[in-house]
């Protein structure tokens, strides 16, 4: 009988729960090259809001709609089919004010998940925005940001204060490498 017994702890010691991570940052911070890594060490799915909204845009929805939000509750649907499917997801979302984190948040709740925030930031703004102009994201339908554009969506990103502040998050800065960014992350997820 104990034989038994530690055959089914094998077969099912090492399952894993699923995970939702989700990206914040200003644009060209390096949240999509941190989120290939991470996805590809944790067999993790992206659900990327850029090329949803790009994809919106192609169907023929006018630029003046709220594409943006669109693709936030499109990703949001993508993200928790694939949560209930039991894989760990990985939003890459600026996820610049208080509604969008906490639709993370309350996605996680409803999954029966844990939630991890990764908070990409460049403290070097030449770097910042170097790298930004170097970006190629080749997304039909969405132009690639500019640097004018960075500067106005740092006065709108909003502090993590009240039930954001609450959020597991961990801040890393992409003047330190990649590797360095990622082992950072890993150590933040893991449990």
């Amino acid at each position: 009988m104990a034989e038994q017994d530690d055959r089914v702890e094998r077969q099912f010691g090492d399952v894993r729960v699923p995970m939702l991570i989700a990206m914040a940052g200003l644009p060209g911070a390096g949240k999509s090259t941190i989120a290939e890594v991470l996805s590809a060490r944790l067999s993790a799915t992206i659900v990327s809001v850029d090329p949803i909204e790009s994809a919106i845009l192609l169907a023929g929805i006018d630029s003046d709609q709220p594409t943006g939000l669109a693709a936030y509750l499109v990703a949001e649907t993508l993200a928790e089919q694939v949560l209930m499917s039991g894989h760990t997801v990985i939003v890459d979302a600026v996820n610049a004010v208080e509604p969008a984190r906490l639709q993370w948040r309350d996605l996680a709740a409803r999954a029966e998940v844990p939630l991890r925030v990764i908070e990409v930031a460049c403290s070097d703004a030449d770097l910042h925005r170097d790298r930004l102009e170097k970006r190629v994201r080749n997304l039909p339908h969405v132009e690639e940001t500019s640097w004018r554009a960075v500067e106005q969506s740092l006065e709108d990103y909003q502090e993590w204060k009240g039930e954001c502040a609450e959020l597991p998050r961990i801040t890393v800065d992409t003047v330190n490498s990649l590797g360095q960014n990622v082992d950072a992350a890993i150590r933040f997820i893991a449990p």
